[in-house]
C-alpha cells in the first residue's frame, strides 16, 4: 500500500518538476532559421523576400508544408471552416480550456521572411521542445496559423465570430473574393459558424510577432511585452476648390483645393507631432481633380489614418485636425469635409495578467524587456474578445518590415520562442487561474 502511495506521488509530480525545469530549456536558433528559410521558398521573390499573398499557389504551397512540420511535431493537424491551419497536442486533464498560441504565414506583396511567419515557427518550436523534455501540460495546446491576416485578419475575425458576409465579398490580394479564397484552401464560408470559438473554450491567446519597428532594436532589448494592438480610424478627407486656367488665373484670384490640401497635411503633421503621447496621423494618399497640369485643382480628396491605444485621445487628435481644418478652408475659401470609413478597429489592450506573465517569463530567462504598445494590426486583436490574450515581441532590425529587406536575428527569433513556452507553461501551471 505505501509503495502504491509512493509510485502515485511521483507519478503526480514528474510533470510539476519537468514544468519546474522548463527555465533550461532553451529555442533552438538554427532550426528556427533553417524552417524560415524554408518557408521562404514558397512565394519567393528575387529581391529576397515573399510574395506569399493569402489563397495564392504559393499560400498553399507554404500551408502544406506548414501542415507537413506540424505533424512532424507530433500535433494532429485540422483546417477549420475559415480555412485556419489548427494543430493540437492532448494534455493530461482534456476537458481543460485550451492554451492556443501561434501567428499567420500570408504576406504582403513583396513582403519579408519574418512577419507571421516567426510567430508560427516559434509555436512549433515551443512543441518540439516540450516533446524533446517529456513534458505533457495539463490543457491542451492547440498551434494556430491564421488565414488571410495581410487582407484583414479574415481567420481570427471569423474565429471570434466577427467576419462578416460584406467582408467575404471584398477581392482579396490574390484577385479571388475573400469567400472564394476561404473556399480555395478547404475551408467552408458556408459555414464559418463552425470555426467560432466560444468565450471559456480557450484559456489563454499568445501570439509571438516581430517588432515592425525599430524600438527594441535601438534600444538592444530581447523582448516587447505588448500593452495592446493600436486602433485605427480612417477618413476620406475632400477639399472643394474651383478649378480655372493655371495660365490666365493671377495667384490671389485662386481657391487652389491643393495648396489647401499641403497645408492640412502640414496641420496634420503638427497635431500628431505636438500633442504628448505616442498617437500618430498620416495621410497616405491624395488624388487631384481634374488631375491636369495645366488646371488648378478644383477638388482634393485625401486620406486620414489616427492611430493609438486610447480611443479617447484618438478622437482628441481627430477635433484638433478638424479647427485646423476650418481655419484653413475659411482662409482659402476651399470648404473641407470629413467622412469616416467603416473600417474602423478599436484600441484592444493586452490582458494585464498575461503581460504580468511574459514579463516574468523574460526576466527568469535572463532576457530584457520593455511594456510597448502594437502600431500594428494583429490577430491577437480579435482573440482579445474570446480568451485573455498577450503577445511577444521580438527585434526586427532596423524597424525593417512588410520588405524584402526585413530580417530578425536566429537568436532574436530563439528568445521569443523561449519566452513563449515558459509563458504557456507558467498560464499551464495555474498562472492565470
Amino acid at each position: 500500500m505505501i509503495f502504491r502511495k509512493l509510485v502515485l506521488v511521483v507519478a503526480l509530480l514528474l510533470p510539476l518538476l519537468a514544468n519546474a525545469q522548463s527555465a533550461d530549456i532553451g529555442a533552438n536558433p538554427d532550426r528556427m532559421e533553417q524552417r524560415i528559410k524554408a518557408l521562404g521558398e514558397f512565394g519567393a521573390n528575387p529581391e529576397g523576400g515573399v510574395s506569399r499573398v493569402a489563397f495564392s499557389d504559393a499560400d498553399l504551397a507554404g500551408r502544406a508544408y506548414l501542415m507537413d512540420l506540424m505533424r512532424e511535431v507530433g500535433l494532429k493537424v485540422r483546417v477549420d471552416t475559415a480555412g485556419n491551419i489548427i494543430g493540437r497536442r492532448e494534455g493530461r486533464e482534456q476537458d481543460l480550456p485550451v492554451i492556443m498560441f501561434g501567428s499567420h504565414i500570408d504576406s504582403v506583396p513583396g513582403g519579408g521572411n519574418y512577419d507571421g511567419d516567426v510567430g508560427v515557427i516559434g509555436a512549433i518550436e515551443a512543441v518540439q521542445l516540450l516533446n524533446e523534455n517529456g513534458i505533457t501540460t495539463r490543457h491542451p495546446l492547440e498551434v494556430v496559423s491564421f488565414t488571410d491576416e495581410e487582407g484583414g485578419l479574415t481567420g481570427s475575425r471569423a474565429m471570434v465570430g466577427k467576419l462578416s458576409d460584406r467582408t467575404l465579398e471584398v477581392t482579396s490580394h490574390s484577385g479571388m473574393k475573400i469567400r472564394d479564397g476561404i473556399r480555395h484552401v478547404g475551408g467552408d464560408p458556408n459555414r464559418l459558424d463552425l470555426a467560432e470559438r466560444k468565450a471559456g473554450e480557450l484559456l489563454a491567446f499568445i501570439e509571438l510577432h516581430i517588432e515592425q519597428g525599430a524600438f527594441l532594436h535601438d534600444e538592444n532589448i530581447d523582448i516587447g511585452v505588448v500593452e495592446g494592438i493600436v486602433g485605427i480610424r480612417w477618413w476620406d478627407v475632400t477639399i472643394e476648390g474651383f478649378a480655372n486656367h493655371a495660365g490666365t488665373t493671377p495667384m490671389n484670384k485662386r481657391w487652389d483645393a491643393m495648396v489647401s490640401a499641403a497645408e492640412l497635411t502640414l496641420a496634420i503633421n503638427h497635431v500628431a507631432t505636438t500633442m504628448p503621447g505616442r498617437q500618430v496621423a498620416t495621410v497616405g494618399r491624395i488624388r487631384a481633380e481634374p488631375g491636369a497640369p495645366n488646371v488648378i485643382p478644383g477638388e482634393v480628396v485625401m486620406s486620414l489614418e489616427i492611430r493609438d491605444l486610447d480611443a479617447w485621445k484618438m478622437q482628441q487628435v481627430f477635433e484638433r485636425i478638424q479647427a485646423e481644418a476650418k481655419q484653413i478652408a475659411a482662409a482659402r475659401f476651399t470648404p473641407i469635409r470629413f467622412s469616416e470609413i467603416d473600417v474602423a478597429s478599436p484600441p484592444a489592450p493586452t490582458d494585464q495578467q498575461m503581460r504580468r506573465i511574459i514579463a516574468a517569463s523574460a526576466d527568469e530567462l535572463g532576457m530584457s524587456f520593455k511594456l510597448m504598445p502594437s502600431g500594428a494590426g494583429h490577430d491577437a486583436q480579435d482573440m482579445t474578445h474570446i480568451a485573455p490574450s498577450g503577445m511577444i515581441f521580438v527585434p526586427s532590425v532596423n524597424g525593417v518590415s512588410h520588405s524584402p529587406k526585413e530580417f530578425t536575428s536566429p537568436q532574436d527569433m530563439a528568445n521569443g520562442a523561449s519566452v513563449l513556452l515558459k509563458t504557456v507553461l507558467a498560464i499551464d501551471d495555474g498562472a492565470l487561474e
